[in-house]
């Protein structure tokens, strides 16, 4: 027998049952108030049963059971043991022909009858192949199942498994897979939720139940939705059980309970017992009882919580408002004066419960101090519901609140990425401050909103700037004229005019510097970096976030932590598109920099650091030829960005998903990717990404052949006299140059290419850029310079080769190859061309879309001089099994092996929504209709060697 104590989860196990090809019983117990019958309650319909046993199909093995049924009746406990025999018989009938699988869920509910046919059942069948799954929940666990349970481990008849609750993520996979949600939309439920139910799924569908019967959660337009929710009610199902279980408490131990459920989820001894004026024995006692009862739990020799947050819920839902108002107001004043000396450390349930109580002077000044600690601590929605009760108070005292509430709210909405509240409080902030006429306070806001509006529009940006710019100046301020140069010098960097950038961002370091102002040193660092980085310089730029992320680090600052250590990744990012030179970087060593950035936003709630994360990740692996993992990481980027509305991340991961398509050959979708970027970087008035993505698109056009909408495009967006400073102006340049060789103009591609080697920073004639090398070379070629081609194609494959960079390399060996076969050196130009296949196989082989990877290959191929091998190994392996590419058969295989979707991200190192994908594609290959299909011919086909 398998016991699983807790959690209801036998839904899981029952299905690998059936993929194993067990034959799958199954019942529940279900709560009512019958006496002790012969029949047991467990199974849900006894006519049924009897039916079923005198079934013709089951007559050949059943003959006892049949007799039996036709014989008189018999005293009544003389009947239960005919019958548990009668039933013994049965099961062990059906399991002489397969294993059997007999689920009973919540036996907590079952009465003695059941239990003793539970405990007969697992006595007899012990040698037999039948598994007995039983589901309790520990805290309904009364005096006749905790016998039980004691007489199953004293016969050791059954193994218990403690099932472990949701985590926070589990609860949003499940809401994802009850509303059908995609992975950026969020209900903005899983907090709440699992603050209430602590990761119990009985208590979440109990819910949600609820909140969809009352309206709170409905269906429009075939998404689910919801309604402001300022607290969750208790389901009438929960609040009853709750109730019914409290009424068998002691009178003295229902009244400790009220006061507990007043105090919180967690409370001191202590404070209880001051406010009970029981001695410490008494109160003890009577602490036992509600811990007997399943209420609470110890966590410490003073500290005790309630083991479900509901069942607080619950308790004080039962207390009138008034009795609620006066305890929270005693309680409050007991805690002030026990924790004098150390409040900070009760700062949160000082402000609950003085706020809850209405005394709201002293919750405006505890719920402003609560909201800023949660702030420093990034608990983001703990900050945000303290400083809405600051504000409230405020308001009920009849005073202005302070700018620094709502500019505190306001940078918290920010970090969770919500534009029009934190825009609002930023604005009311900006208000309050001329009200007061705060100066500083009236600078602060205009460095907020210029910053918020940085993510939108650019030409809001530069007008709360330059205001703020001169505020500082007129006040003589050196801190806040730094923060206002670097703000400023941001928005020259945005514009593409990096020397002005640099200049604002020197001049703030200085001053930072002359202040000793380590926080502002570290954000100056951060700024040059990005003004190094886009200024076409690389090695500068790295220097810099390196300084910046070092400071961070001491300063404990996660914010900017996250910002530095994701920008660092694009010292590596020598994509096809990459002009510059780079510190050849590669993936291994890249990956721990972006990984813990992704990490820090996720754990500090920062949405719109974690779009970004994604996105440098998404580049850095797509540079790489990590084409699945990268296509999968920039899909949920730009998820992200959509859902927040955040402009500028949608341009990087439209963008960056349309180079990876233009890695692939795929120029029709790589258009639909950058002009949805071109058409954003107009919007936003961003001049960088302008340049930057009419580079790209232009490259698209040319690789389509469509040259008159490139040149169409770049006589457009790209000024034929345009400077070569920034990365976004040498990719324009560098496509202008692949335009002229396309068109039959070497000398001007050449003249192109020279000018960007000569500009790039830290260059040298000892390095290499692959992509200009290349470029170089095939002007080269065909103004019949091919030594100097030779060369600079070696050097380009040398650098390429060093930084892991696959998707330029194989264009490199083909280059090389067609080179070779021109001056008719055969043996060297097989040798660069089978290089080229090599890495063209393996860069398809991370190709997820079947239709993309294909064409791919054939586009790849056409570049190729043809061979007598007509299909490559990958191919035939793809035609031998079904179609399916080697990822779909790893799923396949895993599949087999009675693994979930979940449990296969895990393994594979994906997302759960690739495994799903994978999971259709093989489904609509094999036409098949069912996972346990894929299982069987997965043995069948020999992808499994044995059979599972």
């Amino acid at each position: 027998m398998l016991l699983l104590r807790a959690l209801d989860s036998s839904r899981e196990i029952a299905f690998q049952a059936i993929l194993l090809a067990h034959t799958l019983l199954s019942s529940t117990c279900y709560e009512r108030n019958l006496p002790v019958s012969p029949k047991p309650r467990l199974l849900p319909s006894w006519d049924r049963l009897c039916a079923s046993l005198l079934n013709s199909s089951l007559i050949s093995f059943m003959g006892y059971p049949i007799r039996l049924l036709c014989l008189p009746p018999l005293e009544p406990e003389q009947e239960k043991r005919r019958l548990f025999e009668a039933l013994t018989r049965w099961f062990t009938g059906l399991a002489t022909k397969q294993p059997i699988l007999l689920v009973i869920e919540d036996v907590h509910w079952g009465d003695d009858t059941s239990l003793e046919l539970l405990h007969y059942l697992a006595r007899r069948c012990a040698a037999h192949p039948l598994l007995l799954l039983v589901s309790y929940r520990s805290e309904e666990v009364r005096s006749s199942l905790s016998r039980w349970l004691t007489q199953l481990d004293r016969e050791r008849l059954a193994q218990e498994f403690l099932l472990a609750r949701l985590s926070r993520s589990d609860l949003e996979m499940m809401l994802r897979a009850i509303f059908a949600l995609p992975l950026s939309r969020q209900l903005e439920l899983p907090d709440l939720l699992y603050t209430l139910t602590e990761g119990n799924p009985f208590f979440v569908e109990e819910i949600l139940k609820s909140l969809i019967a009352a309206g709170g959660i409905f269906e429009a337009n075939g998404t689910w939705e919801r309604m402001p929710l300022h607290e969750l009610h208790i389901p009438r199902s929960l609040h009853d059980a709750v109730q019914q279980r409290t009424n068998e408490l002691s009178g003295s131990a229902r009244q400790v309970l009220r006061l507990a459920a007043i105090a919180g989820c967690r409370f001191d001894f202590t404070l209880l017992q001051q406010l009970t004026r029981h001695d410490e024995q008494q109160l003890l006692t009577l602490m036992k009882e509600l811990m007997a009862a399943q209420f609470v739990v110890e966590e410490s020799e003073e500290r005790f919580a309630f083991r479900h947050a509901l069942t607080r819920e619950a308790v004080y839902a039962e207390l009138l408002v008034r009795e609620r108002r006066k305890l929270h107001g005693t309680i409050a004043e007991m805690m002030e004066r026990l924790y004098a000396s150390a409040y900070d450390a009760h700062l949160a349930e000082l402000a609950y419960h003085f706020y809850e109580a209405g005394m709201w002077e002293k919750a405006l000044f505890y719920t402003q101090r609560a909201g800023e600690k949660a702030q420093r601590l990034y608990s983001l929605w703990a900050a945000i519901e303290h400083f809405t009760r600051a504000l409230d108070a405020a308001h009920h005292l009849g005073v202005f609140p302070s700018p620094a509430t709502y500019r505190t709210r306001g940078q918290v909405y920010e970090m969770l990425g919500d534009f029009e509240r934190a825009r609002s409080d930023f604005e009311q902030a900006l208000d309050a401050a001329r009200t007061a006429q705060d100066a500083v306070a009236e600078w602060q806001s205009l460095i907020d909103l210029g910053a918020l509006w940085a993510e939108r529009d650019y030409t809001h940006t530069s007008a709360f700037f330059q205001r703020a710019y001169e505020h500082a100046h007129a006040m003589g301020q050196p801190p806040m004229l730094a923060r206002s140069l670097n703000r400023v010098g941001n928005w020259h960097l945005n514009v593409e005019e990096p020397l002005d950038a640099l200049r604002c961002h020197q001049e703030a370091l200085t001053i930072f510097q002359q202040l000793n102002d380590a926080h502002g040193i570290a954000e100056t660092l951060d700024l040059l970096g990005m003004a190094s980085y886009l200024g076409g310089d690389l090695v500068q730029g790295t220097k810099y976030y390196e300084q910046a992320i070092t400071l961070f680090r001491q300063l404990d600052d996660r914010i900017g932590l996250t910002s530095s250590l994701a920008s660092l990744t694009l010292r590596g990012a020598v994509s096809i598109s990459n002009t510059m030179v780079s510190d050849a970087a590669t993936l291994v060593e890249l990956l721990p920099d972006v990984d813990m950035a992704l990490k820090i936003a996720r754990e500090i709630g920062q949405r719109p650091g974690e779009a970004y994360a994604l996105y440098q990740l998404g580049l850095c692996l797509s540079a790489q030829g990590e084409y699945r993992r990268a296509l999968d990481t920039l899909q949920q980027s730009l998820l992200i960005a959509e859902e927040l509305e955040h402009h500028q991340w949608m341009i990087t991961a439209h963008w960056a998903t349309g180079v990876l398509y233009l890695d692939l050959l795929s120029p029709l979708i790589a258009q639909h990717h950058l002009k949805q970027a071109l058409r954003l970087s107009h919007e936003i008035s961003s001049k960088h990404w302008i340049n930057t993505t009419t580079g790209s698109l232009a490259s698209a056009w040319i690789l389509q052949g469509e040259l008159e909408q490139a040149e169409a495009l770049l006589t457009t967006e790209f000024s034929g006299d345009a400077p070569v400073q920034t990365m976004g102006q040498r990719m324009a340049w560098c496509s202008r140059a692949e335009l002229a060789l396309a068109r039959g103009d070497p000398e001007l591609a050449l003249q192109i290419t020279r000018r960007l080697s000569a500009s790039a920073a830290n260059f040298s004639e000892q390095q290499s850029i692959p992509r200009l090398s290349k470029l170089r070379s095939e002007a080269l070629i065909a103004l019949d310079q091919a030594t100097e081609a030779e060369t600079a194609l070696l050097s380009a494959q040398e650098m390429a080769t060093a930084q892991g960079v696959n998707p330029l390399l194989w264009r490199i060996c083909v280059a090389l190859g067609t080179l070779y076969q021109t001056q008719s050196r055969e043996a060297e130009a097989e040798l660069a061309f089978s290089a080229a296949r090599t890495i063209i196989e393996e860069l398809a082989a991370n190709i997820p879309d079947g239709e993309v990877q294909e064409h791919f290959l054939r586009e790849a191929e056409a570049l190729l001089p043809r061979t007598r091998v007509t299909s490559s190994p990958r191919r035939a392996a793809r035609q031998a099994f079904g179609g399916l590419t080697e990822r779909e058969r790893e799923v396949a295989v895993l599949i087999a092996k009675g693994k979930s979707n979940r449990e296969i991200a895990d393994q594979l190192v994906v997302s759960y929504r690739t495994v799903e994908t994978h999971v259709g594609a093989i489904l609509s290959k094999l036409a098949f209709s069912s996972r346990a299909q894929i299982a069987v011919w997965a043995v069948e086909i020999g992808l499994v060697k044995q059979p599972l």
